[in-house]
């Protein structure tokens, strides 16, 4: 069997160290450890990691004098084209004079490793921001929107160092800092970055005619930036343009504005549903619109106009708590909790027939974020997997049962919250995912499980053809309800209900099968996956015993399964879910969301609702 199917599980999002094998856990470690050395070993002190992607790890740091640094490493093991582009981006990066972009500090190599250094901008990035704090307020979007406007102005410019248009390539919130006492932003992460081939009204770009005659205008220079972000010109390789960048403050904004980590929710829940001013709403939609000469007249519209409009007196409204359209518990933590989020039976979601446009696009993100994962599906459908990784990025353990019938959607979830200050936050992106299944219209069944990856168990053999062996010691862990969680059993939400998963590969021994179907007699809630690869064995699970007089038949039940974990052959992925209890919710089709708009008088509206909270 292939490696692909295997990728599909995890919605994309940085493994969790708590998912690597012990080996390559224990590599990891060893090498941010001697990333830490060497900055320190250059006078750099308070060294601490602050993010990895596909491409390589950020440290932060300070000089002697207090000043804060950033340090971008490559991942050593990319393929050394790859590694180069880390001075490549030193030099875009030293092209950009904008108060706006933190600064080129050097660019060097200690040990055949690449650093590039650059100043660091205060505050946190709006992907984090928006986790925190859902929607952001309309006042605050339309504020964050005019300064990416200014910055797409200054990169436009042909009068700049480099005398040529400028493209970012990967605007999105987590390249975007945020400094929430100034409500300032700084853009981030120009890895992405070229010169621009075609102006913003689609004319070559070049120096010379020499260069206007070469070849090397009839194929892209643009690299591929977040595909969550980006527009259909640059993920479809077309010549580099300062449209791509307008196409990343597009999906961007929207994504701050209705709290998702994607662009494609926008024809379910679209701008002008999102308590948005008008005329900014308006040219949102129609930035993210699919026919490009709309799109183009909204982006000139947004470059041009952003200033008039951020002039607009807007003040923050008070808005009514959101109310959960599916159940979420709150159960805080008493210790950590990373989340992962495993789903499958995704196929149905496909489009018939999709044509695979980006079969022969060779990149370490796409791999990673798009290829094995949505690719040949409507963009709603994207929006819907996006919003359910987005769970993923909260502490919650739980599952999800999506049900489209020809009449709407059945949902079923048992999602268990572990952060009390993270709720609003949290509802706001439960509902969205209710919003977004609402308008997809086909007939299937979808399944995802949160779990926390800090109780998956590893058990390593030195060759495929050895058996898994069960350390001394080893357990599935699980919670136990503190009195009888009571339900009307003929509502059992079984393991074994919807029959075998077609996207799961792995045959499970007979004895785990049965020792399964007894734990379905046993009131409880959780998931197990078993996922094999060739010399690495991971089963994630959470457990939650809702009948605290059966715990030693449901510890033994437990015991069953690791005891016949030996006798699983071959490689794949198999999972089971169980809910608490069938409390299926109903929501007939829904295509889009209702209009709704800021206020033309926030202060009218501002006293009318004050008068009438004090009724």
């Amino acid at each position: 069997m292939t490696q692909a199917p295997l990728q599909q599980f995890y919605i994309p999002e940085e493994q969790s160290i708590y998912l690597l094998s012990h080996d390559d856990a224990r590599k990891l470690k060893a090498w941010v450890a001697l990333c830490q050395e060497q900055l320190e070993q250059l006078g750099y002190r308070e060294i601490t990691l602050i993010g990895k992607g596909a491409y390589g790890f950020v440290f932060a740091g300070l000089t002697a004098l207090g000043d804060q640094y950033v340090f971008k490493f490559t991942r050593v093991t990319l393929p050394q084209h790859l590694q180069d582009r880390l001075e490549e981006e030193a030099f875009m990066l030293e092209q950009v004079d904008h108060p706006r972009v933190p600064k080129l500090i050097a660019y060097q190599r200690v040990r055949h490793q690449a650093i590039l250094v650059m100043q660091r901008a205060p505050g946190l990035n709006l992907e984090e921001v928006s986790l925190r704090e859902g929607r952001l307020s309309p006042r605050l979007v339309v504020h964050i929107a005019d300064q990416l406007a200014d910055i797409l102005r200054a990169l436009r410019r042909e009068s700049g160092p480099a005398g040529r248009p400028i493209v970012h390539g990967d605007i999105k919130p987590s390249n975007l800092v945020f400094d929430g006492e100034t409500e300032t932003i700084a853009l981030i992460d120009w890895g992405s970055s070229v010169f621009a081939q075609l102006d913003a009204n689609q004319q070559f770009v070049a120096a010379n005619v020499m260069e206007l005659m070469s070849d090397n205008l009839q194929q892209t220079n643009a690299r591929l930036g977040d595909v969550y972000f980006i527009g259909e010109e640059q993920l479809n390789g077309a010549l580099s343009s300062p449209r791509f960048d307008e196409q990343g403050a597009a999906g961007t904004l929207y994504a701050l504005a209705s709290a998702q980590s994607c662009r494609f929710g926008h024809r379910a829940i679209p701008a002008t549903s999102l308590g948005l001013p008008v005329e900014f709403a308006r040219m949102l939609d129609g930035m993210l619109d699919p026919d490009p000469r709309q799109r183009h007249r909204a982006g000139d519209h947004f470059i041009r106009e952003m200033p008039r409009l951020a002039r607009t007196v807007m003040i923050d409204l008070p808005e009514p708590a959101l109310q959960a359209l599916v159940p979420v518990w709150l159960r805080p933590a008493e210790r950590e909790i990373d989340t992962v989020v495993y789903s499958s039976r995704k196929a149905f979601l496909r489009e018939e027939g999709a044509p695979e446009t980006l079969s022969d696009v060779n990149d370490v993100q796409l791999d990673r974020y798009y290829k094995n994962f949505m690719q040949g599906m409507g963009e709603t459908e994207k929006a819907f997997l996006a919003a359910v990784s987005r769970l993923g990025r909260y502490p919650v353990v739980g599952g999800l049962a999506v049900r489209w019938e020809a009449d709407g959607v059945y949902i079923d979830t048992s999602l268990n919250l572990h952060d009390p200050e993270l709720k609003p936050a949290f509802i706001a992106a439960v509902n969205n995912m209710v919003h977004l299944a609402r308008a997809i219209y086909r007939q299937g069944i979808f399944k995802s499980c949160l779990f926390n990856a800090r109780d998956t168990l590893h058990l390593e053999r030195e060759r495929q053809e050895e058996p898994f062996c069960i350390a001394p010691g080893m357990r599935l862990a699980y919670e136990v309800s503190a009195v009888p969680e009571l339900e009307d059993h003929t509502r059992l939400h079984s393991y074994f209900e919807d029959g075998p998963d077609p996207e799961e590969f792995l045959i499970l021994p007979e004895q785990i099968i049965v020792a399964l179907e007894a734990l379905n007699a046993i009131h409880h809630t959780g998931m197990i996956i078993f996922e094999a690869l060739p010399t690495h064995l991971k089963i994630h699970s959470y457990y939650r015993l809702l009948d605290p007089s059966r715990e030693a038949e449901f510890r033994l039940r437990l015991e069953e399964i690791l005891d016949a974990v030996g006798l699983i052959e071959g490689l794949g992925v198999s999972g089971f879910m169980k809910m608490p209890y069938k409390d299926t919710r109903f929501f007939p089709h829904v295509e889009r969301q209702p209009e709704r708009f800021y206020p033309r008088n926030p202060r009218q509206a501002l006293d009318s609702s004050q008068a009438g909270g004090a009724m």
